[in-house]
């Protein structure tokens, strides 16, 4: 990778932050920025909580829960366990730990910063070496409708476990947001960065990403490679799939590469998906077929170099 190439990742969810961790290994902090989904975020017992965000930070730390994907390693909960004997609302799960990135984000809020200010301090202090930045420092909200109402996003996911058939996605405030200032700048940057759209949940990570005004076109205008999250007609973790299923969308590669259709130039598929491949090309786009599940660090860094490989490829 030419130390000219400026990369910039999309990311939300465990997947994008774990493809975010191999670009992050591979390149130096001066060469890429990762964008984080804050239609996730919401506030809770009083704190603002940005979930996606966090699993960036703790993820690029070295800090994650290799197990569950989010939140820190080692984590402990008694102070969930003492709300949840007050009658208090413990649905959202939030560690000992945790509660600290999120009491000291208030506070660098409330002292007059910027999410985007906020979030790099709390990367810093936490040995994050690479840019992360929120889509927006404006408050946009992802809102599911489904068979039972409407729910914010975490409602949806965390209360809810996913379990009311989703009839469509919103994100409210959208219309009034504006890209952060680090991802306008990059945008506006030299040379021309190649954009990476992590294996994230199409609908629920990435859209509300390029809902905030003029930044698909300007996205669009760039060279841009989708990994996709649907590996072998499921989803790696999360509700993709079930949501795919109950949009009446056929649970694939290709429906996701048709989603992308018009903004992606190149998709990455997983071996089990080859066959797809030709129907994809068909759409417009280059088709790079490997292992695109990252089970630990070592293939995180695989599918990285595979995804700087492919891109490239657009500057021979």
């Amino acid at each position: 990778m030419s130390s000219a190439r400026r990369v910039l990742a999309i990311s939300g969810g465990v997947g994008g932050a774990k493809l975010a961790f191999g670009l992050a290994a591979l390149l130096d902090p001066a060469e890429l920025l990762i964008v984080a989904n804050t239609g996730d975020d919401f506030e809770h017992l009083g704190l603002p909580i940005c979930p996606d965000i966090d699993t960036l930070i703790y993820t690029l730390g070295g800090l994650a829960d290799p197990l569950r994907g989010w939140g820190l390693a080692g984590e402990t909960w008694q102070c969930m366990g003492a709300l949840g004997a007050l009658g208090g609302p413990d649905w959202f799960r939030l560690g000992d730990r945790d509660l600290a990135t999120h009491l000291q984000r208030g506070a660098l809020l409330r002292s007059g910063l910027s999410l985007s200010e906020a979030t790099a301090r709390l990367g810093a202090a936490l040995g994050v070496r690479h840019a992360i930045v929120p889509m927006s420092d404006a408050p946009v909200r992802t809102l599911v409708d489904t068979d039972r109402g409407t729910f914010a996003f975490q409602e949806y996911f965390v209360r809810e476990r996913c379990e009311p058939p989703v009839r469509g996605v919103r994100f409210d405030n959208a219309a009034a947001a504006r890209p952060a200032p680090a991802l306008r700048d990059w945008l506006a940057g030299s040379p021309q960065p190649v954009v990476v759209i992590c294996p994230s949940n199409p609908w629920l990570s990435v859209d509300p990403v390029l809902a905030v005004p003029g930044l698909r076109e300007r996205l669009a205008a760039l060279p841009v490679v989708a990994v996709s999250p649907i590996v072998g007609g499921r989803a790696i973790k999360g509700p993709a799939a079930k949501m795919m299923a109950e949009l009446g969308l056929p649970v694939s590669a290709l429906e996701v590469a048709r989603h992308y259709r018009g903004l992606a130039d190149a998709f990455v598929i997983d071996r089990e998906d080859e066959a797809q491949g030709d129907t994809i090309r068909a759409l417009g786009m280059r088709v790079l077929v490997t292992d695109t599940v990252m089970s630990d660090a070592a293939s995180k860094r695989r599918l990285a170099a595979d995804v700087l490989a492919l891109m490239d490829t657009f500057g021979a």
